[in-house]
Order: structure tokens, then C-alpha cells, then sequence
């Protein structure tokens, strides 16, 4: 055993802030701890642990929030808000807009059905809050998604999305399992008219069975005609697969060469290895865990070397691009400072049947290291030396297509010209999620997805779904059955 760093974690039973050890043993990643009341916890922390070495030398940490809405009183994780502890500001901003669900997913940590109660917030109470996150010091959050729950059972979602869109969020998602887009072909296209600017939807497989177990019930057909809908309608989308180990890993090549097919519409493949929660025994546990790594190995086994392990790159690899046009530009942009282990990704740029990740046209390590002067001279007050680092930029990128268009980002920093480069290029991405068993406190304080609640409150996701969620929403929502005497209607009901 070799002892990586000393951490802090949860307790999965009474998530008391416990002391914590991440550890290498067997070229794997552990994080362990003990609870003076339920005892010693040792959980995979990342599968592999030369790709973590790697990951962390593309750490990059951030400043947080000028504006915190919180006080540091009880210490991290109880006083999320955010507080001035938080290292990243807001690059993803969430905002569920109900829990109210048409499904009930053996794999949902957030539904009505198995909460006991239902919490909807009113549709001032959502404008509050998007004008919160707007205020958000020294960088707006540029993206939104609205969650759930199933937030297409709202009947107001498109002037959600309207507002959102009013307000300066450039880029809006709607999180769905995609049943009323498969049912009502007229909604893909009210929600383009509203301003929507992609469909973030559930796809966990090719397969019926696959949807039986993370889903409960078989959901196929309904994930095509949802794609042909929002086809028919020009609305993009994000195939979002929950990841188990034993039930649906072997499909990861399949879903690549689906995203391929498809990629008229497709922008992007995000895999989310599940989240463990509740108690369950360390050898079920073991069973369904995957982490990251894992994925990467099945991407690079499942597309027979198309794409390779070494194609991955942490989020926070980006930021030196962020820091450096900011720099020159005497402006902020979002900087991704997660913590780099929370996510790994790569850019395929899709060519007939051919898919190419982005490191066969740029030598990223050089790329970055060179971002990172243009950052550096220009924040010393050196832009003309900045600005001839610029030219530099091109021997470190093959070929006319990238020149094409990543100088443009570089020279206006703007995310028309961002967008242009997505279009030309498939995401393949892995985030994952902690449970109380994984649970490392240093990763929930880089983390730049966050939730706004409605008392004013912006959370960071996995401190949510681990601590705040259920407090929130029992407190703002209402019993189950008295929503349903209150309602007469199906807990799913589209209202």
C-alpha cells in the first residue's frame, strides 16, 4: 500500500465529515476511512493508477466565487451556498424544476415516487433563481440545464427556457428520459421556438434489456422516436448513458458508432458511472462499480483502437485556453477548474464512417503549455509577446481543419466561434458522480456544476445529491398524497 494524500470523507450511514486516506495498492485507487460508530470503509476511488498520475498533473485550480451567498460556519460540505471556501465558479448551472416524474428508474436518486413527496417550485421562484445565478462574480454562468425529475412534465418549461435565454444563459439543456418528445412531435419544435439549445437524454444502451434493469421497464423504441423527433425538429442532442458494470459497460463502442450514425444531431456521448447510494454490501458494491478509467479501456477495446486510452484528457486540461484569451481580451470566461478526477474526455471529428479524436491534429500537451505562456506574458502586462505566442499556436496543429477553426477561438473568445468548432466534432466524456462511499471532499470543492435552489442557495451537484437534496425538497415540497388529493391527476402528469 502506498499513501497518495490524506483527504476527507463522508460516513455512508450517518454522512458525518470523517478523516480519509486515498492509497495506491495493485496499480489501483482506494479511498478509505473509518467512522467511530459504523467502522472502516475502503471503496475504488479510480481503476487504474497511472492514468490518475496523469490526470493530476493537468490539475488547475480556480478562485471561486467574488460573491459567495454563503458564510463558512460548520465547514465544507455543510455550509454549500456557495461558500468562500469553493474553489470553481459556475461553469453548468442546474435548476431542477420538479421531482415529479413519468417513470420511477431503479436508478433515480431524485424522483417523487421514492422521495414521498413532491417539490416544484413556482415558476417566479425559478426566475429568482435564474437571475441569481446571473449575478454570479467574476463569471455568469453561460450554460443551464433544467432538471428533475422529468422537467418536460412542466407546462410552462418553454417560458423557462425563454427566460433563461432573456437573461444571457447561451446555452440551455433540457434533461429528459424522452418520453414526451417521442409522443408529442409538435413539443420537439416548441421547444426550438422557445430557444432550447439541446436534448441532454437518458440513452443507457442498444438494447431492451439494458433498459429493464436502469430504467425498469423497456424504453428502445420510445429513445428512437425521441431522436427522430428532435430530427425532425433540429434540435440536438446529448446521449447521456448511466454506466453499470455487467449491464451495459459492453456497450460503450456500440453508443460511440450510434453517436457517429446519428451525428446530424448528436453533439455528444456523456457516461456517468453509477452512483452508488443506500446501504449496500461491499461485494454488490463491488459489482456495479466502474469508474473512469474502466471507461476509457472499454472506448479503446470497443472501437478496436480508434480511440485510445491516451485520447483522454482531465476537464481542467481547457483552462489555460480560457485564462489566455481572457488575458488578452481584458475579459472572464468560465474556467472548467474541476478537480481532475472528477471527468475525462476527448473530441472526435467525425468523417464519413471515420471517427478521429483531436489528438491526431493537435500535440495537446504542447498546445496547452503554450496557452499557458500566452496567459502568463498577458497578465504581465506583456501582449505583444503574448500575441506572437499566437502564431506559435500552428506547429502544434496538423492539418487546415483545426486551423480552420480553432484559431478563430483563440483570436475572438467568442462562443459563436466555439460553437462552429463543436459542430465539426463529436464529445466523448465521462464524469463521475460521488456517493457517500467515494465521497472526497477536495473534488466537491473544485466542482463547477451547480444547482440554485430557491432560497438563494448555489450548490455544488455532488454535495446536493449526497447531503442537501433531501432537506431541500422536504422542506419546500408537500406529501405525496396530499399533492395527489390536491391534484386528482397522475404523479407524471404533463401540468
Amino acid at each position: 500500500m502506498q499513501v497518495i494524500k490524506p483527504t476527507k470523507s463522508l460516513c455512508p450511514e450517518c454522512l458525518k465529515v470523517l478523516d480519509a486516506t486515498i492509497f495506491e495498492e495493485d496499480n489501483k485507487v482506494y479511498i478509505t476511512k473509518t467512522c467511530p460508530e459504523h467502522g472502516k470503509v475502503t471503496e475504488l476511488y479510480w481503476s487504474d493508477y497511472e492514468i490518475y498520475k496523469k490526470a493530476e498533473e493537468l490539475r488547475a485550480d480556480g478562485t471561486g466565487l467574488e460573491n459567495p451567498r454563503t458564510q463558512t460556519k460548520n465547514g465544507c460540505p455543510y455550509d454549500c451556498g456557495i461558500c468562500p471556501e469553493h474553489k470553481s465558479h459556475t461553469g453548468l448551472a442546474i435548476i431542477d424544476i420538479t421531482n415529479r416524474c413519468n417513470l420511477t428508474c431503479p436508478v433515480c436518486f431524485a424522483n417523487a415516487a421514492a422521495a414521498g413527496y413532491v417539490y416544484e417550485p413556482t415558476k417566479e421562484q425559478i426566475f429568482e433563481m435564474l437571475e441569481n445565478l446571473r449575478q454570479n462574480k467574476p463569471v455568469k454562468p453561460p450554460a443551464l440545464q433544467f432538471s428533475g425529475g422529468e422537467p418536460t412534465i412542466r407546462k410552462d418549461l418553454t417560458e423557462l427556457i425563454v427566460k433563461a435565454k432573456e437573461l444571457g444563459f447561451h446555452h440551455v439543456e433540457v434533461n429528459t428520459n424522452g418520453l414526451r418528445l417521442a409522443n408529442d412531435p409538435e413539443f420537439a419544435k416548441q421547444l426550438v421556438e422557445a430557444g432550447l439549445s439541446t436534448i441532454y437524454l437518458q440513452f443507457d444502451g442498444l438494447t431492451s434489456d439494458v433498459y429493464k434493469f436502469t430504467r425498469g421497464v423497456d424504453l428502445l423504441d420510445i429513445k428512437m422516436k425521441a431522436i427522430e423527433n428532435c430530427r425532425a425538429a433540429g434540435l440536438s442532442i446529448v446521449l447521456v448513458v448511466t454506466l453499470v458494470k455487467g449491464v451495459n459497460d459492453h456497450q460503450i463502442g456500440d453508443i460511440i458508432r450510434f453517436a457517429k450514425d446519428n451525428f446530424d444531431i448528436v453533439r455528444c456521448v456523456n457516461v456517468q458511472p453509477v452512483s452508488i447510494c443506500g446501504r449496500i454490501a461491499k461485494e454488490e458494491r463491488e459489482k456495479m462499480r466502474i469508474t473512469i478509467p474502466d471507461f476509457m479501456k472499454d472506448v479503446e477495446q470497443q472501437t478496436d483502437g480508434a480511440i485510445k486510452v491516451d485520447d483522454f484528457f482531465p476537464v481542467p486540461t481547457v483552462v489555460p485556453i480560457s485564462r489566455a484569451v481572457a488575458s488578452l481580451k481584458d475579459q472572464h470566461y468560465v474556467e472548467f477548474t474541476a478537480h481532475p478526477h472528477c471527468g475525462m474526455a476527448t473530441y472526435l471529428f467525425i468523417e464519413g464512417d471515420k471517427m478521429t479524436p483531436i489528438t491526431r491534429y493537435v500535440n495537446v500537451d504542447k498546445f496547452m503549455t503554450t496557452m499557458q505562456k500566452i496567459y502568463e506574458d498577458a497578465k504581465a502586462g506583456k501582449k505583444k509577446t503574448a500575441k506572437l505566442h499566437l502564431i506559435g499556436l500552428l506547429r502544434h496543429i496538423k492539418f487546415g481543419l483545426l486551423r480552420k477553426y480553432l484559431l478563430p477561438i483563440v483570436k475572438s473568445g467568442s462562443y459563436d466561434s466555439l460553437g462552429d468548432l463543436h459542430r465539426k466534432m463529436l464529445l466523448v466524456s465521462s464524469m463521475h458522480f460521488m456517493d457517500p462511499y467515494n465521497y472526497d471532499l477536495e473534488r466537491v470543492q473544485r466542482c463547477c456544476i451547480h444547482y440554485a435552489v430557491p432560497d438563494g442557495r448555489i450548490i455544488p451537484f455532488c454535495t446536493m445529491n449526497n447531503l442537501h437534496r433531501e432537506k431541500i425538497e422536504e422542506q419546500m415540497g408537500i406529501p405525496l398524497e396530499e399533492w395527489k388529493k390536491q391534484n386528482n391527476k397522475p404523479i407524471g402528469a404533463v401540468m
